[in-house]
């Protein structure tokens, strides 16, 4: 049973300027999220399932157009505001998308098998889904055995100033015991630290930090439910409450539901939250080209 990839592409991408989902970043007109699909091919998934939004479905469509469609299938599931469990009706006024869990919720109905789930708009790197596929090519759709991969901190600092990044902490086994959100991340005299009130800490260059690249199973949407009713129970009138993947899966692990296996990769990530973050994307991009890791046109 090949896996299938769902890519988070319903975001409103208000810091950017427009729809940072499809702009162009390759140098054939290429989104970034097309290198996350070509990687994906190229490690035996067998389906991508895109959500988004009713609104950009129109411009989205015609961007995929039939660019991969003899490479793999393609699906679409839609993040709505009002699309609530039973019992539950939207707040007057709340315009705040429900997040990331939310959204993985919404694609229930299409996906029947292991599954990775990424952002549209992060660069992942080609070893990162080959490690992620061989993981889900040895589950069953009962697995609770989810897992995340674990980016070296060294492979996803900005030149740009301080990052935020989760910080894994794992058992023997690899499996994760906690996250710990880092919010000022950067390097200072040529090692890497992280900046609190009370100073700089070492952190080492290798430390696992997730960037939001997870493998699931079918079996995590009974789990996933059951924790949004909760989570609407306490914040339904919260204007800009939102329930997120990883607050999710760190409930799971504490209630013993499920087990996240860190996956280690080498490679580099770069995103793109910014328009100024644009340049420096293209040329990343640039040099994965000319050291043959992608062709110039990736579809021709």
């Amino acid at each position: 049973m090949k896996p299938t990839l769902v890519v988070l592409a319903a975001g409103m991408g208000s810091r950017y300027g427009g729809l940072k989902q499809i702009d162009a970043f390759g140098p054939s007109g290429e989104a970034i999220i097309e290198y996350s699909i070509f990687d994906a091919i190229r490690a035996g998934f067998g389906k991508v399932v895109f959500i988004i939004r009713k609104d950009i479905e129109e411009a989205f469509r015609a961007f995929i157009g039939d660019k991969f469609k003899d490479s793999i299938d393609v699906d679409f599931a839609f993040q709505e505001l009002d699309n609530l469990p039973k019992g539950f009706k939207l707040p007057e006024g709340r315009e705040k998308p429900w997040g990331t869990a939310h959204a993985l919720l919404m694609a229930e109905e299409v996906v029947n098998e292991p599954f990775a789930i990424i952002n549209a708009d992060d660069f992942y790197g080609a070893d990162a889904y080959k490690v992620m596929g061989d993981y889900l090519f040895q589950l069953d759709n009962e697995s609770t055995a989810f897992s995340l991969l674990g980016y070296y901190v060294k492979n996803t600092l900005s030149e740009n100033g301080s990052v935020s990044r989760g910080v894994c902490e794992l058992d023997e086994n690899d499996l994760l015991t906690l996250i710990t959100e880092r919010t000022k991340i950067y390097r200072k005299d040529g090692q890497v630290v992280y900046e609190e009130e009370d100073g700089l800490t070492p952190l080492d260059e290798n430390a696992p930090v997730s960037m939001n690249f997870m493998g699931f199973t079918p079996a995590v949407f009974k789990h996933l439910k059951d924790l949004f009713v909760a989570f609407l129970e306490k914040n339904i009138e919260v204007p800009k409450s939102e329930f997120y993947i990883p607050l999710a899966l760190d409930k799971m692990v504490k209630n013993g539901v499920a087990t996240v296996k860190v996956l280690e990769t080498d490679a580099k990530w770069f995103g793109v939250t910014y328009k100024e973050d644009k340049a420096a994307a293209q040329h990343e991009l640039s040099e994965l080209i000319n050291a043959g890791m992608y062709p110039a046109s990736l579809w021709k």
